[in-house]
C-alpha cells in the first residue's frame, strides 16, 4: 500500500520480518492511520538454513548464519527507529529439532522475538498481500508460493480466501531428498512429480470446487522463473515484476531448454539469482506439474508476499490504536486513549469527570498555584480512574493503580505515571495513609501533588455520583473561609451534591476552606 508519505502525516513505524529456509527477508514501513503504508527500506539475507534437510538439527554454522543475518537487520531496524519488529519464522525453523534453541538466541543475542507460525498462517498472510499487490476483481485465482521448506496455495479473488494450504514441497526440502543428478535426470523428475501429485491432492479439490481461472506465482523462485522468461521474451521489469504475465506455452517452452542444463549453464540465464541456482530446478518441475494438472493459460506474478502480509495483517488488527494517531498526535494523549480502550473504559463518565476536575483546577488556579504539568496529569488520571472496572468492580481504585504503573504509558517519566496512577488510587475509599505500602514509597514532592490532585478529583468524581451527567454548569466563589460551588443540572442534584460532599476532606486541605455545594438552577 505504497502512498506519498507526508510529514505532516502522525505514523507508526514497524518492520516485518519473513524468516524462510532459504532466505530472511525484512521490510521496514512507515503505517499511516488511513491504514496504507510507505516502503522506507528492505534488506535480504540469504541464509539457506535448510540446507542440511529440514525437519533435522540446524547445525551451528547455519544458525550462526541466521543470527548474523538478523543482527544486519535488527542494525537496520535501530538506525530507522523503529517501533516494534514483526518476525515470523516459517518451515526451516518451525521443524528444526533445535528451532527452540534458535529462537531463544534470537531474544537473547538480537533482542528480536521470533513467532513460529503454522502453515496455514503462512498461507493467510501470503493471501493478504497478493489481494493488495494484483488486480482480481472479479477473478478467482489459485495463487502459489513455493518456500525453501514449504510451498503455500491459496484460492482467492479481490476480497474473500476460500481456500488455504500449506505442503511441504519447498525447494530445498525436494532438492535435498529427491534431486541427486546434475542436469537433473528423467528419475529425478518423475521422484518429485509422483511426490508433488501426493502433495496436491487438497488442491485438486480446491480447484474443483472453486474453479480459479488463472496462476498467480509469488516469491523467490516464481519471481526467478518469471524474470527469465521476461528475459528470454526481451521484455523490460527493471520498473516492476508485479502483474508480470505470461501464458502456459511461453512457460512450456523455456521449461523444455532449460531443464536440461547442468549448474554451470544454469548460472549464465538471464533473470536467475545466482544463490538460487541449486533449488530452481525442484521448483520448475513443480509449476509444471500444476500447470498440466490444471490447465491454466495464463500465470501471473506478484512482488509482494508474506513480508508484506505481515504488515496487513496488523493494520487490519491495528486499525483502531492507528485512527488515534490522527485523533491524538500527542504522544501522551494517544498513549492514555489506548490504554482506556484496551480496559474498556466508562466514557460518558469519565469524561463528565474529568470535565469537571479541569472546571475546578482552572477556576482554583490562584487559590492552589500548581501548574500546567499538574493540569495534564489531573486531566489524565481522571480520565483513567475507572479502569479498574475492567478488572473488578470491587476495590476498582486499587485494580487501576494496577494498571496504570504496568501499562508502559509512553511520553510520561516514572514520576508522572506514579503521581498518575495515586490519584486515580485515591479518588475514592480512605486518603493517603501511612500503611500504604506504595504511596509511602514516593518522594514528599509526589506525595503533595497527589493530595492534591486527587482532592480536586474526588470532589469531581462526586458530583457525577448518578453516572448520568447531571451537572451541565460549575462555578466557584471563594470566600475567606469558604468555597461554594454552585451547580446546573438536568434533575434533582442531591445525590451529586452528597456524593461530593462525603469525599471532600482533601479538597478542603488543600484549600484551607469548607466547601459548601448549592445548585442554582
Amino acid at each position: 500500500m505504497d502512498s506519498v508519505n507526508s510529514s505532516n502525516r502522525q505514523r507508526r513505524r514497524i518492520a516485518a520480518i519473513d524468516l524462510g529456509t532459504n532466505s530472511f527477508h525484512a521490510v521496514i514501513v512507515d503505517i499511516f492511520p488511513d491504514g496504507t503504508f510507505s516502503i522506507i527500506d528492505a534488506l535480504k539475507e540469504m541464509v539457506t538454513l535448510g540446507r542440511n534437510g529440514l525437519g533435522k538439527t540446524l547445525r551451528p554454522a547455519d544458525m550462526n548464519r541466521g543470527i548474523e543475518a538478523l543482527s544486519k537487520i535488527k542494525t537496520l531496524c535501530d538506525s530507522y527507529r523503529v517501533e516494534k519488529i514483526l518476525a515470523y519464522a516459517t518451515s526451516a525453523i518451525r521443524e528444526a529439532l533445535n528451532g527452540g534453541a534458535f529462537i531463544q538466541r534470537a531474544i537473547d543475542e538480537v533482542q528480536i522475538k521470533i513467532l513460529a507460525i503454522p502453515g496455514k498462517t503462512e498461507a493467510e498472510l501470503i493471501a493478504y498481500a497478493v489481494q493488495h499487490s494484483l488486480s482480481l476483481v472479479d477473478q478467482r485465482a489459485l495463487i502459489m508460493d513455493i518456500g525453501g521448506g514449504s510451498t503455500e496455495f491459496i484460492v482467492a479473488d479481490h476480497a474473500e480466501h476460500y481456500f488455504l494450504d500449506s505442503q511441504k514441497i519447498g525447494v530445498s526440502r525436494m532438492s535435498a531428498d529427491l534431486v541427486s543428478s546434475d542436469p537433473i535426470s528423467k528419475k529425478n523428475i518423475q521422484l518429485l512429480e509422483k511426490e508433488y501429485d501426493k502433495a496436491l491432492k487438497s488442491v485438486d479439490e480446491a480447484v474443483a470446487r472453486f474453479s480459479p481461472t488463472f496462476l498467480v506465482g509469488t516469491s523467490g523462485t516464481m519471481q526467478n522463473i518469471a524474470s527469465m522468461i521476461a528475459a528470454e521474451k526481451q521484455l523490460d521489469t527493471s520498473v516492476t515484476l508485479n502483474e508480470f504475465e505470461y501464458s502456459s506455452d511461453d512457460f512450456f517452452a523455456f521449461y523444455s531448454k532449460f531443464i536440461a542444463l547442468n549448474r554451470k549453464k544454469r548460472l549464465q540465464v538471464r533473470g536467475l539469482d545466482d544463490k538460487r541456482v541449486d533449488f530452481i530446478v525442484a521448483g520448475l518441475v513443480l509449476v509444471n506439474t500444476v500447470l498440466k494438472k490444471y490447465r491454466f493459460s495464463t500465470i501471473k506474478t506478484s512482488t509482494q508476499a508474506m513480508r508484506e502480509g505481515i504488515i496487513l495483517r496488523y493494520i487490519k488488527q491495528e486499525m483502531k490504536d492507528l485512527k488515534l494517531l490522527d485523533q491524538y498526535p500527542d504522544t501522551r494523549t494517544r498513549s492514555v486513549f489506548e490504554l482506556l480502550r484496551k480496559c474498556n473504559w466508562h466514557e460518558d463518565h469519565s469524561s463528565q469527570v474529568t470535565r469537571l476536575a479541569l472546571n475546578l483546577f482552572d477556576s482554583l488556579q490562584s487559590y492552589h498555584k500548581l501548574g500546567d504539568n499538574d493540569r495534564q496529569l489531573l486531566e489524565f488520571a481522571s480520565l483513567l480512574h475507572d479502569i479498574g472496572y475492567h478488572i473488578s468492580h470491587k476495590k476498582h481504585h486499587k485494580h487501576a493503580l494496577y494498571l496504570i504503573l504496568n501499562a508502559d504509558l509512553k511520553g510520561f517519566s516514572q514520576e508522572e505515571i506514579e503521581i498518575m496512577a495515586h490519584i486515580a488510587r485515591y479518588h475514592r475509599r480512605s486518603e493517603p495513609k501511612p500503611d500504604h505500602e506504595l504511596y509511602m514509597t514516593l518522594t514528599k514532592a509526589q506525595k503533595d501533588r497527589i493530595k492534591a490532585l486527587s482532592g480536586i478529583l474526588r470532589v469531581a468524581d462526586g458530583l457525577d455520583r448518578s453516572h448520568y451527567q447531571n451537572v451541565q454548569e460549575l462555578q466557584t466563589e471563594v470566600t475567606a473561609d469558604k468555597i461554594e460551588i454552585r451547580i446546573k443540572t438536568l434533575g434533582d442534584a442531591e445525590l451529586e451534591i452528597w456524593g461530593a460532599m462525603r469525599k471532600r476532606e482533601l479538597f478542603e486541605k488543600l484549600f484551607k476552606r469548607k466547601l459548601t455545594i448549592r445548585r442554582v438552577n
